[in-house]
């Protein structure tokens, strides 16, 4: 038998997931559940049943692996959505429209978000250089485009820190959107390529400050490729690590803000008390969501979700920040960030959406004010 309904025949009916499903919390429908994803995937993986609604409840699905934390069975709901994409898309009825539209874009323009490949360095606050090094800073469509922030302050913070690292002008995409979508084939196609491009520029490491990024190179394509030679790590990681031995390259800069665990660095990879602990290094008073770390809440824009159900994304980011008691809310997530700020600004909340490096780069910075 598949080991993924080996998997699903587990399910207990305890209803543990509905709990924290932001699509179902919102919906209120059973079928956009953890609990119906896994009933509608028995029809698809058992029997090759592929109606609109498996698709649909397919497709909506955020992958914030918070059912998988309360699932007392340890069923791997994520992984087994992943196996119904790929298996609509080889019955040849998905990706969806919107999904399909991003890859052309991807495939054509070398990003995910439609961006001029001319301008994918506009972040930048000095001319490009190229230069060598084994450790790449692997910025990703949104930081490059969207969410500039991320990209420009995560550059300036490592090399103020001293960290060895290059960027490249013709970056290209990490290709999470592909795999996402449930297009395996045309993802190990992409991946492969990627990883041959890093070894033929002596890449053996890879800094990264977009979530989607890290679990796709750290998680997808070892998945889909096998074993790959690359060390991935978070740009929080490394800053941390660096500023944990030497606390005197900071100093503390006075503010209140909300932390929010993203779903891919938190609730994954288990990193939630590092960015807390550089924050209050910075000087910042941290204040918690009601739901925090492993039980953080989701964004709403992960899996692909955001384009093809914008309003459910954007109610699932609402929510979150109707939660939010300051002003100031910083995360260590391009799309958390972008998803947040555009919810905020659409809803007049008149919150501040911060992506971390912005304000370790602030502390940075004052403390060599405070040297000169």
């Amino acid at each position: 038998m598949n080991k993924w309904l080996d998997q699903i025949k587990k399910c207990t009916d305890c209803d543990a997931c509905l709990a924290v499903c932001p699509t179902y919390k919102v919906t209120g429908n059973l079928l956009f559940s953890p609990k119906g994803r896994l009933k509608i995937a028995e029809e698809v993986l058992e029997r090759k049943d592929i109606t609109e609604a498996a698709i649909t409840a397919s497709y909506n699905c955020p992958k914030c692996g918070a059912c998988e934390t309360v699932c007392p069975e340890r069923i791997e709901i994520g992984r087994i959505v992943a196996e119904v994409r790929n298996n609509i898309v080889e019955g040849g009825k998905g990706p969806l429209p919107a999904h399909k539209k991003v890859i052309e874009v991807l495939l054509e323009k070398g990003n995910s978000v439609n961006g001029v490949p001319g301008n994918r360095l506009a972040w930048l606050p000095e001319p490009f250089q190229p230069r060598e090094s084994d450790t790449l800073l692997f910025m990703g469509c949104l930081p490059s485009y969207l969410v500039k922030d991320a990209a420009r302050y995560s550059y300036l913070a490592l090399k103020k820190l001293g960290i060895d690292f290059m960027i490249l002008e013709d970056e290209g995409c990490c290709g999470t959107y592909i795999y996402e979508s449930g297009e395996v084939a045309l993802a190990r196609e992409y991946f492969r390529n990627n990883v041959e491009r890093f070894k033929t520029l002596g890449i053996t490491k890879l800094i990264v400050p977009c979530n989607g990024c890290l679990k796709c190179f750290k998680h997808f394509y070892p998945e889909v490729l096998g074993t790959v030679d690359l060390e991935v790590r978070h740009v929080v990681e490394v800053i941390y690590d660096r500023v944990k031995r030497d606390p005197g390259l900071i100093t503390r800069i006075d503010r209140k803000a909300t932390y929010h665990d993203s779903c891919r660095l938190g609730r994954v990879e288990g990193y939630t008390e590092e960015p807390r602990e550089l924050l209050k290094w910075c000087g910042v008073e941290v204040h918690e969501l009601p739901k925090s770390r492993q039980e953080s809440l989701c964004c709403g824009s992960g899996g692909g979700i955001r384009s093809a159900f914008k309003e459910l994304s954007f109610d699932i980011a609402k929510n979150l920040l109707e939660k939010t008691e300051t002003k100031e809310l910083v995360g260590p997530c391009p799309f958390c960030t972008f998803n947040l700020g555009y919810t905020n600004k659409q809803t007049a909340m008149n919150k501040e959406i911060t992506y971390i490096t912005k304000i370790v780069w602030e502390s940075i910075r004052d403390a060599s004010d405070m040297e000169g």
